[in-house]
């Protein structure tokens, strides 16, 4: 749950640091989509996104931050069908009074509000993020939301997602693992490591995609991979 007071006027010194923690942040998107021509893919091809810090929103937290009726707008589709980053960003602040600014919200609307960061974003923050798969909430920390209308004062639901790979029955046949096992991520290049604890989460619609966030991503340079597999 999260508690939530609106309409919020922004005083000068917070827009002031707004402004400085811009030029200072490396803003936020919708991560970033990589395809190397070789992987150990089966019947589909495998992806590997990298997730940039960003935030899911309820409808009743969306019309908090954005007021009364307020829809989220699609900037650009994301690689899950149905799934895009919207127009809407947004600013955090941390139990340091550290601001980070336009942190993109992803449609379509969730029954939970939920913000993702990465581990060096937790360092900056105060924050220690636990990691968890999307929607376990228990024991993790908050932080105060901004949007144009209003502000969330969220008492839980900051996390650094745990890194995962999206599978289908067919994509579980060829790998032969089921919901919740783990496995490992082979990236081959110049900055070649394997991730370990990748955790599959099983859905009959989606395309195969790992996501690992932007530390991860970092620390392999994955634009240079050239060649991901995916390995029990």
């Amino acid at each position: 749950m999260s508690t939530a007071t609106a309409p919020f006027d922004l005083n000068r010194s917070v827009v002031e640091q707004l402004v400085r923690q811009a030029l200072q942040q490396r803003l936020g998107g919708e991560g970033r989509l990589i395809r190397p021509t070789s992987h150990n893919g089966g019947p589909n091809p495998l992806v590997v996104n990298v997730s940039a810090r960003h935030m899911h929103v309820c409808q009743a937290d969306l019309e908090v931050l954005f007021g009364p009726g307020a829809k989220l707008t699609k900037l650009k589709d994301l690689y899950q069908q149905g799934e895009f980053a919207s127009e809407q960003v947004v600013n955090i602040i941390g139990p340091r009074s550290r601001l980070i600014p336009s942190v993109r919200i992803l449609g379509p609307i969730r029954d939970y509000t939920q913000i993702e960061l990465s581990y060096t974003d937790g360092i900056f923050m105060g924050l220690d993020l636990p990691l968890r798969i999307s929607g376990d909430h228990h024991d993790t920390p908050g932080m105060v939301v901004v949007g144009p209308h209003g502000a969330l004062n969220l008492t839980k639901g900051v996390i650094r997602a745990m890194r995962h790979v999206h599978m289908n029955k067919d994509d579980m046949a060829h790998y032969k693992v089921k919901d919740g096992d783990m496995m490992k991520l082979h990236i081959q290049g110049p900055c070649g490591v394997v991730f370990e604890n990748l955790k599959v989460r099983e859905h009959p619609k989606v395309r195969l995609e790992v996501h690992i966030d932007t530390d991860e991503g970092n620390a392999c340079n994955l634009e240079s991979a050239t060649r991901i597999e995916l390995l029990r």
